[in-house]
């Protein structure tokens, strides 16, 4: 096995940076496909926009899809005061905490991007049961620093306009710590790319098809029509996972630790065999690893293992601190270890391996 440690951190950077919320994936879409044309042998797409690159293997081999999803938690433009301020219709989950102070990019039709700040209030005079009181996001509202409807309309922003937070990438004070907005699930974008630049290298009998989804933050549905582009035999769903490891939480899920296997989430059970050969990998390759139970929330993996007549799935996870918020962080230690554990089974996954997978949940017929 080929030992992968470099990692493109402008890949990152770009993926991190660029504004697309559910049904909007375009930026991104653009930036996967232009990163992968070289590590691909063809790129498609299905029709609710999700880019699905396909890096051939042997011509009876097993297929494989690899699945991430492009869209990140945000606004739209829901309506525009007299006033001038811009009123938001959340795109995704936001807990109010997080928004208010915060800066925020508006993506007009024509790509361009429009600064604002979401407004808040000065605690002077406020009552405890006020002070204390999270705002709802339907509550909350733009300032663009203009004073009319007209002003904001001349700015070429429309009702149903993408709204994002402004935030850059930044490595932080320790670099292993990777600081951006959007990580859930453009981190994830990332692993898949790495993971196709790898295997251009190294031979494989399956054919791998790397689905950079849409629409997730909303219902989980850009997965659904890529399986049915694709009809995969097996699917690893590529997804972030909560970090304990605050003063919030301390529960132990470490930024650092390496990979996670997800064995069960709110919304599918990974295939038993699929996690014990993901076990096997990992002790090969003297990973690290840990494992998840998310009772709340679910992946790609959700409607991938549901569809056609039923697709071997799991998830493997990266942890982030601050998830649906406009800054999370990440550590390299998991993306790198993430990388090298996908791009392994897309090596070593063969027929006889998949059929054993199928046996661990009673499938006898084979």
């Amino acid at each position: 096995m080929t030992d992968f440690n470099e990692i493109d951190l402008d890949l990152l950077k770009k993926l991190s940076e660029a504004d697309g919320i559910g049904g909007m994936e375009r930026e991104i879409s653009r930036i996967v496909t232009t990163y992968g044309e070289q590590y691909s042998d063809e790129i498609r797409y299905d029709n609710l926009g999700s880019a699905i690159l396909k890096a051939s293997g042997q011509e009876d081999g097993p297929k494989i899809m690899l699945s991430s999803h492009m869209d990140e938690v945000g606004f739209m433009v829901r309506s525009i005061t007299d006033d001038g301020y811009v009123n938001l219709l959340p795109v995704g989950g936001w807990w109010g905490h997080v928004m208010p102070a915060q800066e925020m990019t508006i993506t007009t039709a024509e790509d361009k991007k429009i600064i604002g700040v979401i407004g808040s209030r000065a605690p002077h005079g406020l009552s405890e049961e006020i002070k204390e009181k999270v705002i709802k996001p339907m509550d909350l509202y733009l300032d663009l620093g203009i004073d009319s409807r007209e002003a904001v309309e001349s700015l070429g922003v429309s009702i149903g306009d993408m709204i994002t937070p402004n935030v850059q990438f930044r490595e932080m004070n320790d670099s292993n710590y990777l600081m951006g907005k959007a990580w859930d699930d453009r981190c994830c974008i990332g692993v898949g790319l790495e993971v196709l630049k790898n295997l251009k290298a190294i031979e494989h009998n399956s054919t791998i098809y790397f689905a950079a989804t849409t629409q997730e933050e909303v219902g989980i549905r850009g997965a659904r029509t890529a399986v049915h582009t694709i009809k995969p035999d097996i699917a690893i769903a590529l997804d972030v996972t909560t970090a304990t490891d605050t003063p919030f939480d301390n529960k132990g899920m470490k930024l650092g630790g390496g990979v996670v296997l997800s064995v069960l989430d709110s919304l599918t059970i990974g295939n038993s065999g699929m996690v014990r050969m993901m076990e096997e990998i990992v002790k090969d390759l003297n990973l690290d690893v840990r494992f998840d139970f998310m009772t709340v929330g679910g992946t790609d993996a959700c409607n991938i293992h549901k569809m056609l007549d039923g697709v071997v799935s799991m998830t493997l996870s990266l942890p982030t601190r601050y998830m649906h918020s406009p800054r999370l962080i990440i550590h390299k230690e998991d993306y790198i270890q993430t990388i090298k554990l996908v791009t392994e089974f897309c090596r070593r996954l063969d027929w006889s391996s998949l059929n054993q997978m199928k046996a661990a949940v009673g499938i006898s017929n084979l």
